[in-house]
């Protein structure tokens, strides 16, 4: 069978309406984030899912209540963290986001690589396959762990991930579809 997951991302932060880019740094949901978490539950089917997973940061834990409390079990997994930008966590996005393409195997100083977060989320997709198999799952987490899902599940490249992800394209959704076989 297959785990139909369905990837939504946090709400916008305080970081980011700062052009902040947060990384590990547990930075809070904005009023904005606040409300595009509260009115996700009516762009979407809440009661199809039968659990959520969450990164264990703040802001996807307020966005994963938000939208989900009271209607779907939560599960806070740290392996959904954003990526750890180590000395670059919570400096602006104009110094960090050149940066990301470079850190794909070679790691932030005192942080991580995008090959790490690749390297935890599949760890998380082979426990997750254990538990879940057949059932229809929603991750609420960020930009890295769903670039690595692209890589993973899609074959994207790295480069393909990056170039294609929706904060470029100004494309968002509610709700970004992935099958786990």
């Amino acid at each position: 069978m297959a785990i139909e997951i369905t990837y939504f991302v946090h709400g916008t932060t305080t970081d980011n309406e700062k052009d902040i880019s947060s990384g590990t740094h547990d930075a809070e949901l904005s009023a904005l984030g606040v409300q595009q978490s509260i009115t996700l539950r009516s762009q979407i089917d809440v009661g199809s899912f039968d659990v959520v997973f969450c990164s264990d940061l703040k802001r996807a834990v307020a966005s994963a209540k938000l939208t989900f409390e009271d209607k779907v079990p939560i599960i806070i997994d740290p392996r959904l963290r954003e990526c750890d930008y180590g000395d670059y966590n919570a400096q602006p996005t104009s110094i960090v986001e050149p940066l990301q393409v470079q850190a794909i195997t070679k790691r932030f100083p005192h942080g991580e690589s995008y090959e790490d977060v690749r390297a935890r989320l599949v760890e998380f997709l082979a426990d997750m396959q254990k538990r879940y198999d057949g059932k229809r799952v929603a991750i609420v987490a960020h930009k890295a762990p769903q670039l690595a899902l692209d890589v993973i599940l899609r074959g994207k490249t790295w480069d393909q991930a990056f170039a294609e992800d929706w904060r470029i394209t100004k494309k968002w959704q509610p709700g970004w579809p992935y099958q786990l076989n």
